[in-house]
């Protein structure tokens, strides 16, 4: 592709003696969620759309032409909370089902286009992406999911949704959402040595009796 860029510059007598400048690349703002304790970054051009999954994540996209229902987006949340007690929490593979078969519902001619393991932030992960036509828009979507396994076994995605011709210029974003996607170390506790101690009472000395 590069050559045939070159060809064609020559072929119009533009090219330019000196190189051109490097593009700057787009800049990208960092969101942490106030409760659930991870951190992403996306596009600064995007937009925040608001909080799903009953507060626990949110929603960005670019802005788009169409009504917001059917707008390409990414969401990012905790989906899975730590088991309780003696429950038995959702592992990854459980949650991947769960969510292939949240699609299947909602769609028709679903397909799994690849399902692999991965590791983002040092901690295990898993991706699954499928294609899927709505039944109730009659629209075309891939979904590509990424569930991450926390620390107290809860889990969290990052996944992109958008129309299928989209795919190669929202995947990168994606990529780099997970790139920048981390949890937030929890806080030590307040440690006793910061308050000071006051000094054990001096001994009196024995008095000489008389």
């Amino acid at each position: 592709m590069l050559a045939a860029v070159f060809v064609s510059l020559f072929s119009c007598g533009v090219l330019a003696q000196s190189p051109a400048p490097a593009h700057k690349a787009s800049a990208w703002k960092r969101y942490c969620h106030p409760n659930e304790g991870f951190c992403f970054k996306y596009p600064a051009s995007w937009n925040m759309l608001g909080e799903v999954f009953d507060g626990k994540g949110v929603v960005v996209a670019p802005t788009q032409t169409e009504e917001q229902s059917l707008w390409d987006e990414i969401t990012v949340a905790m989906v899975a909370p730590p088991p309780q007690g003696d429950e038995e929490g959702l592992d990854l593979n459980g949650v991947v089902e769960q969510a292939a078969a949240g699609m299947r519902e909602a769609g028709q001619n679903f397909v799994t286009l690849q399902r692999q393991d991965r590791t983002v932030d040092h901690k295990p992960a898993q991706l699954l992406k499928a294609q899927y036509r709505e039944k109730s828009s009659g629209r075309d979507w891939i979904e590509e999911l990424v569930f991450i396994d926390g620390p107290d076994n809860e889990i969290y995605s990052v996944a992109l949704k958008c129309a299928p011709q989209n795919l190669a210029r929202l995947e990168p974003v994606l990529k780099g959402v997970l790139a920048s996607w981390t949890l937030l170390e929890p806080e030590p506790p307040a440690s006793d040595e910061s308050t000071p101690q006051s000094p054990p009472p001096a001994k009196s000395s024995p008095q000489p009796q008389h």
